[in-house]
């Protein structure tokens, strides 16, 4: 914790910090150094990525600490990690791949990865259209980001298997497409065959259908997700949204370009995406 230490002299002799200040920062970086040991076994903030920041935002929103203490925490490390990187002590700022957060600016809830990892790998789904259907709801939400309503509306037109794209009809009429894995396409390639089956005769061109062969809405996904996410988080928020902002947040995580991300969700801007760039929550 040297470095803290020079840091903190810097401020006092250099910058004329008051006080109050010190106190606060020192606090701070006592805060976050605790943080990297306990939870990623890092005995330095020097280690520390944008990762490891992005999940303490985290860890400090679950506990309740408000938007505007979070931001003047961040400015600690701000200030911090710029004194390392003019100093030659560290190769990068990790700080420059955190954005601010706006006072007042709710964090999205996610799940983490291995939540989501056990939810597909542990949960006994049934062989029967429902249960085929619920699962593949699971699969689409997270694995697309699609919107709850624009999942409702998705129909068999809308796959381009060929392509390997999902045609995603979004708000304003807007369209946007969606890659579709290989193993999801495998997994509603298989959905279809059993839907066919089990609606020989469906009048509906949507994917998903209630067990009367209706389309389903808006509440019947709802309860699926909520029911599920039951299983593996103890989240307040367990719905179809809350699996949106956790594609958003793991494809973050695994460095997919914050462009790419606004385009994959339908955001007509960026700053509506900049919000996942303090909800990393990838175990490192």
């Amino acid at each position: 914790m040297h470095h803290v230490t020079s840091f903190l002299e810097y401020l006092q002799y250099q910058k004329r910090a008051s006080k109050h200040t010190m106190v606060a920062y020192k606090k701070d970086l006592e805060q976050f150094a605790q943080f990297l040991n306990t939870q990623f076994d890092l005995d330095a903030p020097l280690a520390a990525d944008h990762k490891h920041i992005r999940r303490w935002i985290l860890s400090l929103h679950d506990e309740g600490k408000t938007p505007k203490t979070i931001q003047r925490k961040l400015a600690t490390l701000r200030s911090f990690y710029k004194f390392l990187f003019s100093n030659a002590l560290i190769p990068t700022d990790p700080m420059l791949k955190v954005m601010h957060l706006k006072v007042g600016k709710r964090l999205p809830m996610v799940v983490s990865a291995a939540q989501m990892e056990h939810l597909f790998k542990y949960t006994t789904f049934s062989n029967d259209y429902k249960g085929q259907r619920d699962q593949l709801i699971l699969e689409l939400l997270y694995g697309t980001g699609i919107r709850r309503a624009e999942l409702t509306q998705l129909t068999i037109k809308d796959l381009d298997f060929e392509r390997k794209v999902i045609i995603i009809h979004g708000k304003g009429n807007k369209q946007r497409l969606m890659p579709c894995v290989p193993a999801l396409q495998s997994k509603i390639e298989a959905f279809i065959q059993l839907r066919n089956k089990t609606f020989p005769h469906a009048e509906h061109l949507q994917l998903l259908l209630t067990s009367k062969g209706e389309p389903v809405y808006e509440k019947l996904i709802y309860r699926v997700v909520h029911q599920y996410l039951s299983q593996v988080t103890t989240l307040d928020q367990r719905s179809p949204h809350v699996l949106r902002h956790t594609f958003a947040t793991h494809l973050l995580d695994n460095g997919a370009p914050l462009n790419d991300i606004k385009e994959l969700l339908g955001h007509t801007n960026l700053t509506a995406t900049q919000i996942y760039t303090h909800n990393s929550i990838e175990k490192c």
